[in-house]
Parts: structure tokens; C-alpha cells; sequence
């Protein structure tokens, strides 16, 4: 297998991160691999779509159906896009009212968030379900103690705008961060075949506030909205080929979270109750106005955790959660319930080394009870850090497919097994960052669709005519993820992203057994230069290159697609210490390339904004 260099900064030694073991932690203590991506890189980039940021980051790739707006799934290491569990401010966002339960990143722009952490493998002992090819972890912005305002606005291409704001404060025991952001386009045709465009709006708020009762006890409100309405193209009589309709989507997203926070002596503790609140509806104005398509989806969530500084070599942080989730499809309501239990020990043995361990328990109301383990260590040398893990994840079977029509209440969760094993070097100082890991995962019982047969119960008696789910679908993914960053100046920075990742279907009798499972291109690099010239004008440029992929056309055979190249430049100059122009130009030479077979993608295109700060 090929051990390609990356570049894309890995966390810094100093970097504090929370997704590895759920409590923060020095990144040279984790003995797993995490990217984070700060608000100055967001601004850099000028990012507006969170998932195009992600896919230049080490081990994640992305589909879109069509333009923006439309579906949109991440995969990390070779894993399903269902697999991979997604946080908002503390608040799983993964979405009940799906099928497959996963989170579509479509309705995520970059508004107002902070920070977000990247954490690749499996890691469901602090977590939970679906954490298996990784976790997306996303920050909105904090309260500031000074009064804050930002805001951006820009326009461009397809008809393009975005209006973005945010503000902060503390008065007395209170501090607040509130913010908003519009979002609209014309778009592209979904179909690639079409000539009609598939437009995108979509509006969202965030909100933080932290009341301090006294040194040691707080409370801790969040919330994130958002609504979006996408133009669809679908299959059209008298040809039912993908083609042009005039179908459209509507989607609201409410994620909230009431917490309290309390520290006595060395136990710190968190209380919370969390909500996720899903509502989809399709339309074919053909039909009439009725939603020909209804799904809504809610979870409510009970956690505690407690981190304990035991001793200085010693750290034990634990938790218990009880789960509650229900999925209505226009006709019917589904509930399930799932309770766990956690907890991991943090020890440094000495100095230098960190080693983690931990174990899990959910017990799902309608699978019973199942058992996570994992473990790392990371080995600081200074400026060498090793790091290996052993990690398990598990996903439940979603609402649908325990107790839809094709539902089969006696699923079993899909499980993985993976380890990974790589190093950290920094060279002259911190001009050269580099960074390579070796990962291999296995996972069982995932969850497919199949013709009903006599040794599935449910079943019996003709119950599924059209088919139900079953544990009948294996997969094995391996790869090597690297990095490497260059700052051979204050004003200069490099940075490029490659991973080799080699995912294949190993389920038993299937007609796919050995072969490399569908739109998970083997490598992507994505190359990343940024320069502040002397007169302030900033200059940056991004350069991203996918290999061939496989998908499968609507007679079930496995096609082709062709892999792709996509250069952006960006620029941004202060004309004050307030006010900020900038501009870019998306996908440079026009190409031609497509994610999903058959959906329409985005051809070169121009923006132009300003970004406002006082503070």
C-alpha cells in the first residue's frame, strides 16, 4: 500500500480538544487522529459550505446530489456517511426521520461556528451510536466578555447571496452569543441532464448563553435553527428517467441543549438535557400541494458526565445517558430507547507517556444490550509523538428499519473493530509539521435491504412482500492518512491533504464480495497555499484532486466515474481595522466531473463579500 505524504496541520501538541475522550484534553496526550479546523482558517478559506471544507481534511470525502442544498454525505476512512455521528454544540445531530439514521450535511453552511474537531475511527465508548467511521464535532461561536458584533455579506454566481451575523456579550452573571444567518441561489440543474435550475434557501440562528449562579456553578443554554427549501428533479413520466420536475423539499432542524455545569474540589460535573427535532416534507406540484413525502424525527436526550482529577497521573472521566427517539412517517409513530453507561481512565504512566482506556454499555430497548471497548496511548517525545489506538463503534438500527413496513425488530446493531498506528514529527522549530497513520477497520452485521427469505422471522406468513433489513452486509476498509505543513516564513503556509483509502465489500454470496464499495474514490489530495503579501493584501489558493470512484446505475450495474481536479483562488484585503473585502473563484478551469451518477455539479464561479468586525 502506498505511504503518500499529506499536508494539512494536524492538531498542535498545545491544541486543547474534546471529541477524543468527551472532556478536554492536550492533543499530545490522544492517541488517536484529530484534525481541527479554527474560526481563522474558516474566515481564510472563505468557507461557506461546512462539508467542501471537510473533504480537504485527511481520511473524509464527500457526495452532493446535484447543487447546493441537495443531499449531501460524508465518509471518513471508507465508511458509510450514515456512520459517521455529527455534534452540534453538544447536540447529536444525526437525524431520526431518515432511513438510515445519518446526518445530511446539506443544510450545514459555516455561519457562525467556531471551531470544529475531526476525529477519525471508530469511537463509541464516550459517544455512542455511529460512531464508527468518526465524529464531526462543531462549535458555534462563545460569548465573548467584550460586546462583539461580526457579520459578512457576499454574492455571486447563480444568482448567489449570504448574509451572516453574530454578536456577543456579558453583563454581570450572564454571558450571551447570538447570530443568524440567509442563504439563497439559483443553483444548477440536479439532473445533469437538465436545463432547468434547481434553486436552494435556506435561514438559521445560534444561540449561546452561560449564566454564572457562582465561581464553581453555571448554567448552559444552546440552540441551533435552521429551514431550508431545495428545488428537486426526480423521475417524470412518460420516460420515469432522472430528468427535470418541478418537486421541491422542506426541511426544519431544531437542535437544542439546558445544562448545568458544577466543579467541586477535583470532580467537575455536567448535567444536560438535550433535543433533536427533524421535520421533512417533499412536494410534487404536479399531485397537487399535499407533501408527498412526510418524515418527522425527535430525540431527547438525559446525560450526566463527571471528570475527575484523581491524582496528577491519574483522570477518570465517566457518564450515563438515557436516550428516547421517535420517527412519524405521516401515518404512523415508531418509538425506541436506549440507556448507556461509560466511563475511561487516563493515565500518565510517566512524563511522556498518556495512556487511555475505556469501556461502554447500551442497553436498546429493542436490540438488548451491547459492549464497547477501546484504548491509546500517545508517546511524547518532544518533537516526535506516537500514537496507536484500538477502537470498537456500534450503530442501532434506525426507527425504519426496526419498525417501519419493512422493518425488522430483531436487528441486530452494526458493529466495527479498528486500529491505527501512526506518528507526529516537527522539524526546525515549527516549519515543518509532519504526520503519517496506518488505519484498518472491520465491521459486521451493517444493516442492508433484502428480498425476504425463510430464515428471517418476520417474514412468516408473507409479512414483508416487498423485503425488510437484515445483519446480512460486511465491509473492511484500510489506508493510510499523512500530513505535513510548511511555514517557512510568518506569511507563508502550505498545506496539502492525501489519503489512500481501500474500501471493499466483504458481505458473504454477495455479487460485490472483493469489490471496492460504492463512491469511495481510493485517493484525494487537497493542496492549500495561503500568502499575506506586505501591503496586507491576502492570497490563497486550493487545489483538490479525487480519483476514480464506482456508483451504480437504476439497472443495479456498477459504473465508472471519473475522477476530477478542482482549483479555487481566493483573496481578501482590510480596507479598515473593521471592514474586510474578499473574493474567490470555485472550480478555476470549468470541470466536468460528477460525485453521484446522474446529479448535475457546480462549474466555475465567482463571489465577492465584506466581512465587518468590531469588538
Amino acid at each position: 500500500m502506498p505511504l503518500i505524504l499529506a499536508l494539512l496541520a494536524a492538531a498542535p501538541t498545545d491544541e486543547i480538544v474534546v471529541t477524543a475522550t468527551r472532556a478536554p484534553q492536550s492533543a499530545a496526550e490522544i492517541g488517536q487522529a484529530v484534525t481541527v479546523l479554527n474560526r481563522d482558517l474558516i474566515e481564510q478559506r472563505q468557507t461557506v459550505i461546512v462539508s467542501d471544507l471537510l473533504a480537504q481534511t485527511p481520511g473524509v470525502t464527500g457526495t452532493r446530489n446535484g447543487g447546493v442544498g441537495g443531499f449531501t454525505g460524508l465518509r471518513i476512512r471508507g465508511a458509510e456517511a450514515e456512520q459517521t455521528l455529527v455534534l452540534i454544540d453538544g447536540v447529536k445531530l444525526n437525524d431520526p426521520s431518515s432511513p438510515g439514521g445519518g446526518f445530511d450535511f446539506a443544510n450545514l453552511l459555516a455561519d457562525n461556528i467556531e471551531r470544529i474537531e475531526v476525529l477519525r475511527g471508530p469511537n463509541s465508548v464516550p459517544w455512542g451510536s455511529q460512531a464508527i467511521g468518526g465524529v464531526v464535532n462543531i462549535v458555534t461561536a462563545r460569548p465573548t466578555s467584550d460586546p462583539t458584533l461580526v457579520a459578512r455579506a457576499e454574492g455571486g454566481s447563480f444568482g448567489t447571496a449570504e448574509t451572516v451575523a453574530n454578536g456577543s456579550f456579558t453583563a454581570g452573571p450572564v454571558a450571551a452569543s447570538l447570530g443568524g444567518g440567509y442563504f439563497r441561489t439559483d443553483g444548477i440543474s440536479a439532473a445533469a441532464v437538465g436545463t432547468e435550475r434547481d434553486g436552494y434557501e435556506r435561514y438559521a440562528a445560534n444561540g449561546r448563553v452561560e449564566i454564572s449562579l457562582t465561581d464553581d456553578i453555571a448554567i448552559d443554554l444552546r440552540g441551533y435553527y435552521d429551514h431550508g427549501r431545495t428545488d428537486l428533479d426526480g423521475f417524470p413520466a412518460p420516460n420515469f428517467t432522472f430528468a427535470d420536475t418541478p418537486e421541491f423539499s422542506k426541511i426544519r432542524e431544531l437542535f437544542g441543549y439546558a445544562g448545568i455545569r458544577a466543579t467541586f474540589g477535583a470532580l467537575s460535573n455536567r448535567a444536560a438535557f438535550t433535543i433533536g427535532d427533524v421535520h421533512r416534507d417533499n412536494f410534487d406540484p404536479t399531485f397537487g400541494d399535499a407533501p408527498s413525502f412526510v418524515a418527522k424525527g425527535r430525540v431527547q436526550r438525559f446525560e450526566y458526565q463527571g471528570d475527575l482529577k484523581a491524582t496528577d497521573w491519574a483522570r477518570i472521566v465517566f457518564g450515563a445517558e438515557s436516550e428516547r427517539s421517535r420517527f412519524n412517517d405521516g401515518f404512523s409513530t415508531f418509538r425506541t430507547g436506549i440507556d448507556s453507561g461509560w466511563g475511561e481512565l487516563i493515565v500518565k504512566s510517566f512524563a511522556r507517556l498518556t495512556l487511555t482506556g475505556g469501556v461502554r454499555y447500551d442497553d436498546h430497548r429493542d436490540f438488548g444490550g451491547h459492549t464497547s471497548f477501546g484504548g491509546n496511548a500517545a508517546l511524547d517525545l518532544g518533537r516526535t509523538i506516537v500514537r496507536a489506538s484500538y477502537a470498537e463503534g456500534f450503530k442501532a438500527p434506525t426507527l425504519f428499519q426496526l419498525r417501519s413496513d419493512f422493518g425488522n425488530p430483531a436487528l441486530k446493531p452494526e458493529t466495527a473493530r479498528s486500529f491505527d498506528l501512526g506518528a507526529e514529527q516537527r522539524l526546525i522549530g515549527d516549519v515543518f509539521t509532519a504526520s503519517a497513520t496506518y488505519f484498518h477497520r472491520r465491521t459486521r452485521n451493517q444493516i442492508d435491504f433484502t428480498p425476504c427469505r425463510a430464515d428471517i422471522a418476520i417474514c412468516a406468513g408473507g409479512a414483508r412482500p416487498f423485503g425488510t433489513y437484515d445483519n446480512i452486509a460486511r465491509a473492511r476498509a484500510s489506508g493510510v492518512e499523512a500530513a505535513l505543513g510548511i511555514k517557512p516564513t510568518q506569511t507563508l503556509t502550505f498545506a496539502v491533504a492525501y489519503t489512500y483509502v481501500d474500501a471493499e465489500n466483504r458481505t458473504p454470496g454477495s455479487a460485490d464480495f472483493g469489490k471496492t464499495l460504492l463512491r469511495r474514490p481510493k485517493s484525494s489530495l487537497a493542496l492549500n497555499a495561503d500568502w499575506q503579501t506586505p501591503v496586507g493584501l491576502s492570497l490563497g489558493g486550493t487545489l483538490r484532486q479525487v480519483s476514480d470512484s464506482i456508483d451504480r446505475n437504476d439497472f443495479g450495474q456498477r459504473v465508472r466515474l471519473d475522477g476530477y481536479a478542482l482549483a479555487d483562488l481566493r483573496a481578501s484585503y482590510p480596507v479598515s481595522d473593521r471592514f474586510e473585502l474578499y473574493g474567490r473563484v470555485e472550480n478555476l478551469f470549468d470541470e466536468k466531473y460528477q460525485t453521484v451518477l446522474g446529479y448535475g455539479t457546480q462549474g466555475r464561479a465567482a463571489y465577492a463579500g465584506l466581512r465587518f468586525r468590531y469588538q
